[in-house]
């Protein structure tokens, strides 16, 4: 399922690092101390959608909304009795209004765009190395971090193979800042193959590390 929340707009400009505020705003509606906390396979959610740039930092505008998405109807039940309790966000932004749609069909290919940069991370010695659609391994790992999500949710992974749009013309690397920490993130449309089932579990709970704050979330 997927909530796509509608915002009004901000009273004080938005910082252009603003990720971890709304993950905080996740978890407070989420209920404080609960048990999805860090708990990537469950939700994931978009960054802010149809904003502006300013100099002083982002904008709403009227038609300003992000969404969540989760395969657990509790989560969806929780988030939504948390916006009930405590509609305000962040720099005088409140949720204006919920919809709620259900995962759609899918079919055994398709294709995907992104809401917010796919993390993906491989530990080499002391080191953590970010990997990004440069990296010929971009597509195994992100596949194989897929196939994870999938066996912790007790779903079948056989036959998932998932891949970035190497037709696609402009893929990027993002550096995003979370918490004072940097990470290299990859942002191109991704081709997911698989079940009708396994593409569905994976547009709600986004793709890569840390969805959980975040990261690799789908359109």
């Amino acid at each position: 399922m997927r909530l796509y929340i509608r915002l009004t707009l901000n009273s004080i400009p938005i910082p252009f690092c603003y990720q971890h505020l709304l993950t905080g705003v996740i978890h407070k509606w989420l209920g404080r101390g609960n048990e999805f906390h860090g708990i990537g396979n469950l939700f994931s959610f978009s960054w802010l959608q149809n904003t502006e740039l300013t100099e002083s930092g982002i904008a709403l505008t009227n038609k300003s909304y992000f969404f969540f998405s989760s395969n657990s109807e509790q989560v969806i039940k929780k988030l939504l009795n948390g916006i009930l309790r405590d509609p305000e966000l962040f720099n005088g932004i409140k949720v204006r209004d919920v919809q709620i749609t259900d995962t759609p069909s899918f079919q055994n290919v398709e294709r995907f765009i992104l809401t917010s940069p796919i993390l993906i991370r491989k530990k080499q010695g002391d080191n953590i190395k970010h990997i990004t659609y440069k990296d010929p391994e971009f597509d195994e790992l992100l596949t194989i971090n897929a196939k994870s999500k999938l066996r912790r949710a007790n779903k079948v992974d056989e036959g998932l193979f998932i891949e970035w749009d190497k037709a696609y013309p402009n893929p990027k690397t993002k550096l995003v800042t979370y918490k004072g920490v940097g990470n290299k993130a990859t942002l191109a449309p991704i081709i997911v193959k698989g079940t009708p089932e396994q593409i569905a579990f994976l547009w709600t709970v986004g793709l890569g590390e840390s969805t959980g704050i975040g990261f690799g979330s789908i359109k």
